[in-house]
């Protein structure tokens, strides 16, 4: 097709075409190895930083022939980075991400920043073909053959060849975050399949330690906890501020005959065992409350669990069974969780980020709340990366 102009259609057609590059504001660290851009290929399993991408590649634009990319894609996430592409080293960029389930495009060219939302709700969890395509002055965003978003982009600055490389990038963005018209958060648990990027035949690159994550082909939401890591959070970032009579609830659903592990842990600044677990035994079956040393054995799988917080006492609902313990020893916790507690799902926190891999959770947790709000494991302190947010493998 005859050369590509720097106009909005160079720019669309050359990053907007679809995703990867090269190292964000520089090249690649270390050793990356090729990997099929044809996928499958997990989201959820970035190494580098929340917003360094999974993969990434880079062309010379004279090889690119067509306008169009189009990959088949599925998530329960509500938000993240689903791809990026740029030409003249990040002077003209494009990134499609999910906001509140929503398909966004953001397009930065020159002075110029433009940012659109709009169409079906992708985080469904169902797998959905999403095309872009450049035309003329236009990015189109098609989703499942039906025209979801049209973005027009028009520049003052004088039409000329653009030469260079274009750059596409998978699960993240290859510019400064600050570039960006409205920040997000990046981090997207999802798989896309059967891509085809501009038509393109360039290797991909990914700086992955050991096997890529499969995706599996039955999923639900949920959290989903392989048995080799944990979430925390500071709980001054936690809601439970406002409340001190009805002390503070987490509740946590999920089918407990599938789980192995802690659960949960509250551990207090300055204290060496942990102030409150719960942990999960399947052989034999039982639930083990422990508030500091001393433990509370229950023999009953759940399917929801709630732990309600209140000034030395614990109050434990095992679905329909209530169990209440009064320790003078514990804690005020309305107070201590104003103050600072560290609130881990998954594992027992040690110093600093050493984790006692035995205790780690296997199992999914269906949902996470506290006072009644969902809580979003992307938003975590500290989340191992084998830690899925938002989907986990289901056998339907």
């Amino acid at each position: 097709m005859g050369s590509l102009k720097t106009l909005s259609g160079g720019l669309l057609l050359g990053l907007c075409l679809t995703l990867l590059g090269w190292g964000a504001e520089g090249q690649w660290d270390g050793h990356p190895k090729e990997i099929s851009g044809s996928g499958p290929i997990n989201l959820g399993q970035q190494q580098r930083g929340t917003w360094w991408p999974l993969m990434q590649t880079r062309e010379n634009l004279t090889e690119v022939k067509s306008i169009k990319s189009m990959f088949q894609f599925r998530t329960f996430d509500p938000e993240g980075v689903v791809f990026y592409g740029d030409t003249r080293e990040g002077e003209d960029w494009f990134v499609l991400i999910l906001r509140n389930g929503l398909p966004e495009m953001q397009i930065g060219k020159a002075d110029i920043l433009v940012s659109v939302q709009g169409g079906p709700k992708l985080n469904d969890g169902k797998w959905h073909l999403v095309e872009i395509s450049s035309q003329g002055d236009f990015v189109v965003l098609e989703v499942d053959g039906q025209k979801a978003l049209v973005v027009g982009l028009k520049s003052k600055e004088t039409m000329e060849v653009l030469t260079g490389q274009i750059r596409l990038a998978l699960g993240g963005i290859l510019v400064s975050v600050d570039k960006l018209f409205l920040p997000f958060q990046p981090e997207m648990d999802g798989c896309i399949q059967k891509g085809n990027w501009l038509n393109l035949s360039t290797p991909w690159e990914t700086e992955l330690i050991g096997e890529p994550w499969p995706c599996y082909q039955n999923i639900q939401p949920g959290s989903y906890f392989p048995g080799a890591g944990l979430a925390a959070f500071n709980t001054t970032d936690l809601p439970g501020h406002q409340t001190e009579e009805g002390g503070i609830t987490i509740d946590i659903h999920g089918d407990s005959t599938k789980m192995e592990g802690t659960v949960l842990s509250l551990n207090t600044p300055g204290q060496e065992l942990p102030t409150v677990t719960v942990k999960i035994n399947n052989n034999p079956k039982k639930v083990i409350l422990t508030i500091l040393k001393s433990d509370a054995i229950t023999e009953q799988s759940f399917s929801r669990l709630s732990l309600t917080l209140l000034k030395n006492q614990v109050n434990m609902d095992i679905d329909d069974t209530h169990l209440t313990f009064e320790i003078d020893s514990i804690p005020d916790f309305p107070r201590s969780w104003k103050e600072g507690m560290i609130l881990a799902f998954g594992g027992l926190p040690g110093d600093g980020v050493s984790y006692s891999s035995i205790q780690y959770l296997k199992g999914c947790l269906e949902k996470i709340q506290v006072q009644g709000q969902d809580v979003d494991l992307d938003r975590a302190l500290y989340k191992d990366l084998s830690v899925s947010s938002h989907s986990c493998p289901s056998e339907v």
